[in-house]
């Protein structure tokens, strides 16, 4: 069941509205994060009207998330060019996802231009990428199209880079969708792991672009880890466009029981 089939089933409540977890969106025994960031993010566009761009987001994955959820979304502050926002998702258990977003429009007098988030020079390139198994990884997994973007070695090293897209976006907003692909990847760490419980704590986004755009829908996914102990592990992360140019970054922190 796609992301769109979610929303057209969906019903309005006081702040924002309910929904069902369907299962082909579950990791393990909670929502995948991607999902239900992207719930949040759509209460918090339809809390205020006329928004500017989307430009960056703070989640906490607080408790586990299945089943029927609410979504409510309010303002916290309008500015003259920026606006943020908070959105938490609950269930019957309790909050599962609390996010703060920030909406703003660009500042015209700004002569600041720095672009310095470089594809990976090892990246495979997207017609020559091995396609992951269908049915490889958790539940949400057969929900995108995968694809192999580092070349084959023997060496460990804490970095997960892959081609992605997501197979049904009929609808959905370009940000609300990148948001829903965005937290795709396994932690960086899994090379060095294996296959181990994980759960992801916190992670920020911030968006590089007003619009994200691509070719064909796919996107360049990287995780990082640079840093892992007593079962906390620290990664960066970044997106790319398949020509090449950077469309968001962030960090996630993971617990690793393993």
């Amino acid at each position: 069941m796609s992301l769109p089939q979610v929303l057209a089933a969906a019903r309005p409540i006081d702040g924002g509205f309910a929904a069902t977890v369907p299962a082909d969106w579950m990791q393990g025994r909670t929502a995948y994060g991607g999902f239900s960031a992207a719930l949040a993010l759509i209460a918090a566009q339809r809390a205020a009207d006329d928004l500017p761009p989307l430009r960056s987001a703070t989640v906490n994955f607080v408790g586990p998330l299945s089943g029927d959820v609410e979504v409510r979304a309010k303002v916290l502050r309008r500015g003259r060019n920026a606006s943020w926002i908070s959105a938490e998702v609950t269930n019957e258990s309790g909050v599962g996802l609390t996010a703060t977003f920030v909406f703003m429009g660009p500042v015209e007098a700004s002569s600041l231009h720095l672009h310095d988030v470089p594809m990976p020079a090892h990246t495979v390139p997207l017609d020559q990428a091995v396609p992951l198994p269908e049915r490889a990884g958790p539940s949400f997994a057969p929900n995108f199209e995968r694809r192999f973007a580092q070349p084959r070695t023997e060496e460990k090293v804490p970095e997960i880079l892959w081609w992605e897209r997501l197979k049904d976006t009929e609808g959905l907003d370009p940000m609300v969708a990148l948001i829903l692909l965005a937290d795709a990847l396994p932690p960086g760490v899994m090379p060095l792991t294996g296959s181990v419980p994980i759960s992801s704590m916190t992670w920020l986004i911030n968006l590089l672009t007003p619009l994200p755009q691509t070719d064909d829908g796919w996107f360049l996914l990287q995780a990082l880890g640079n840093y892992a102990e007593k079962g906390c592990s620290s990664q960066d992360m970044a997106i790319w466009n398949t020509r090449g140019e950077a469309v968001a970054v962030g960090m996630q922190s993971i617990a690793v029981f393993g």
